[in-house]
């Protein structure tokens, strides 16, 4: 008791000295400016003196005044230490890790369809619609279930929810904690975002238990911000490694499916049952200057794009009850317009911010000319390959990613990383950013100097984005490195149709016959 008491006050000791040295750091270059024009104020030659006088003027008050120049030449090397030290921190991703389930977790799209028509509450329309929408999807026959929904009946309770959270979340950090050799009490911030399920205590505490931290982490618990949250958990811990200087900053980015399958019948809750899948990342963020050396890469700009003052943007995704009493997230058909809009928001404020001046100019140009002189012209859309490397774009679903090729003039080969995580992980919420970057890792793309790009839409309506820059070369399977693609990278990419048919076996046809009897 004694120990704990005396390890107490003395963390409290430090963590006030630390307060006060940041507060001398804030104001010391105010007073070192002062002070240096005081003493230059006392140098100062009249005003009527010839270059040669004040040359002269200077090296006898300097002689005479020795002591004064050297304070004022410390002076103004102290206030330029100051000024250095009082810049934003960078913020250093030190290295990720994406959640791979096992085998056990993996399910066909027609082993899915069987399980939605053994669930008995769904009429035929509602098995033929998610169907049709699972072939469409660009979902593949390795997406991954909490082995609740793999049962018959299915099992959606509180604690088959914490069963799935705790082994996705456990699951990363453990990796993501072996690979970068930190030591979880060196963490001084944790955030956790998951939309759809926060329990009581907030998974933010179940990570602080689990790994014993210290007493004095900032922790913060994201829920309800949907899709785009992994940005947001970035932004809010960029934010914080400002203020809380020489520490790692642990985000882990996951979503729920055991609780939020919908088992109703109404139409526009039925797609996110062909879509969303189990899954989860983590991240480790610094500002120490000596991870540099091994980080992969350096937060350069982070963008928050909300619309939510449009009532057409607020509702178009919506968690809610259906007349049956069950509970789905409901998808409006203005889905694809209202995230449209939000990006163009958008990438107008991060435009300026990474594009050379040439497309800069013909942006202001047609804005000039559209909102000036009323030209019948169409928006020009900067060409952002002129400034990005790599494009990795919420698996939202494949209209999601159709549309963004088209809208940012993309290539197959940028789009190859979110159509590959939609194929083999589906949608997984907030942390399919990560799992994309991890492919870009994994294939060997990422080069010293490449800047990346994540785009991620949620409800609300937001579109939030993040560029990063690396900071060395990254291949995976060059180095060796653990990676959530590293079984999959023989067979990928791969060419996936606009329309797959699913293919049923003699049993999944039995099983959907006895459901239509």
């Amino acid at each position: 008791m004694d120990r704990e008491l005396l390890r107490t006050v003395r963390q409290a000791t430090l963590n006030h000295a630390r307060l006060l040295y940041h507060r001398l750091v804030s104001r010391l270059p105010h007073l070192l400016a002062v002070t240096f024009v005081v003493v230059a104020a006392q140098l100062a030659p009249p005003p009527s003196c010839s270059v040669a006088g004040v040359v002269a003027l200077w090296w006898r008050e300097a002689r005479a005044n020795s002591a004064a120049v050297v304070a004022a030449c410390a002076g103004v090397a102290a206030a330029a230490y100051a000024y250095a030290a009082s810049r934003p921190r960078p913020v250093y991703l030190v290295d990720l890790a994406g959640f791979k389930p096992g085998r056990a977790h993996e399910a066909t799209r027609a082993r899915s369809i069987r399980h939605f028509a053994a669930a008995g509450r769904f009429n035929d329309e509602s098995i033929a619609f998610q169907t049709r929408m699972l072939e469409r999807a660009g979902v593949g026959e390795a997406t991954h279930f909490p082995a609740s929904l793999l049962r018959v009946p299915v099992d959606m309770s509180l604690r088959t929810a914490r069963e799935e959270s705790e082994a996705v979340v456990f699951g990363v950090v453990d990796d993501l904690l072996a690979k970068t050799g930190v030591a979880a009490r060196d963490v001084g911030v944790v955030i956790v975002n998951s939309s759809l399920y926060s329990p009581t205590p907030s998974f933010a505490s179940l990570v602080v238990n689990r790994y014993g931290m210290r007493h004095d982490v900032v922790s913060h618990n994201l829920s309800g911000m949907g899709c785009s949250a992994g940005i947001i958990a970035i932004d809010l811990a960029k934010h914080l490694l400002q203020v809380h200087g020489d520490t790692y900053a642990l985000v882990v980015s996951t979503e729920n499916i055991t609780l939020n399958a919908y088992l109703g019948n109404h139409r526009p809750m039925l797609v996110t049952n062909t879509l969303f899948r189990m899954g989860g990342a983590a991240v480790l963020l610094s500002n120490r200057r000596s991870d540099r050396r091994r980080a992969k890469y350096q937060l350069v700009h982070t963008v928050r794009t909300h619309r939510g003052a449009s009532d057409q943007s607020y509702g178009c995704v919506t968690q809610e009850e259906d007349d049956a009493g069950n509970v789905g997230v409901s998808l409006s058909k203005e889905l694809m317009a209202v995230a449209g809009e939000a990006l163009r928001t958008n990438i107008t404020t991060l435009g300026p911010l990474v594009l050379p001046l040439s497309e800069q100019l013909r942006f202001l140009a047609t804005v000039v000319l559209k909102r000036v002189f009323r030209a019948n012209v169409k928006p020009y859309l900067p060409d952002f390959k002129l400034a990005l490397d790599h494009f990795c774009i919420h698996a939202g679903g494949r209209g999601v990613l159709d549309e963004l090729e088209k809208s940012l003039k993309l290539t197959a080969w940028h789009m190859e990383p979110s159509r590959m995580t939609l194929y083999r992980f589906g949608n997984t919420s907030s942390s399919s950013l990560w799992y994309e970057l991890a492919y870009c890792e994994a294939k060997g793309r990422i080069k010293k100097g490449d800047r990346v790009w994540q785009i991620a839409f949620g409800s609300g309506f937001k579109c939030n984005s993040a560029v990063w820059k690396a900071l060395r070369t990254v291949d995976c399977a060059a180095a060796g490195e653990r990676n959530a693609w590293e079984e999959d990278l023989h067979v990928l990419p791969i060419h996936v149709p606009k329309v797959v048919p699913i293919e049923f076996d003699d049993d999944e046809n039995d099983s959907s016959k006895h459901h239509k009897d």
